[in-house]
């Protein structure tokens, strides 16, 4: 009789759960959060131009995206204005502190990554990399073959 298994679900489930929170934690001791990063992230790269499509980019709803953008814009991280064209658009832009912040939270972010890489050589890190698209994969998610749509969307959403 073979040894009872941990359930793939439950181990990774509480990696994950583990590695969110780890994360989470070097985010906040740089001064930021996993919604705010990818906001930041998702402005400094270039796009998008208008608040709806940062929602769709970070993946969180519009009114969720509000309520960051209320606490960023308080904090001096970023400005709105209308766009000229169409008056019923926000854009949305860094402002200096935004930058510094976003610096901040990059080097975070870098190093975080480092950390919990550690050890693995580029081949594991591949395999990691294959094995967890196939479990997505194998309970129904769709592939990410979208090279518009960046691997970390949705990341907001907990």
């Amino acid at each position: 009789m073979q040894p009872l298994r941990t359930p793939t679900g439950l181990q990774l489930g509480r990696t994950a759960r583990v590695v969110s929170r780890a994360f989470d934690e070097a985010l906040d001791e740089a001064g930021g959060s996993l919604p705010m990063w990818l906001i930041l992230l998702n402005l400094k790269i270039g796009r998008p131009g208008n608040q709806r499509e940062l929602a769709a980019a970070v993946g969180v709803r519009d009114a969720t995206l509000t309520h960051h953008l209320n606490a960023m814009d308080a904090r001096g991280l970023i400005t709105r204005r209308r766009d000229e064209a169409n008056r019923r658009v926000h854009v949305v832009e860094l402002t200096e502190e935004g930058e510094a912040a976003f610096v901040r939270l990059r080097d975070a972010a870098v190093d975080f990554d480092h950390r919990l890489n550690a050890g693995l050589t580029e081949a594991e890190r591949d395999a990691l990399d294959t094995l967890l698209t196939r479990l997505a994969a194998n309970v129904g998610a769709p592939p990410s073959d979208d090279p518009a749509t960046p691997p970390w969307t949705g990341l907001a959403d907990h």
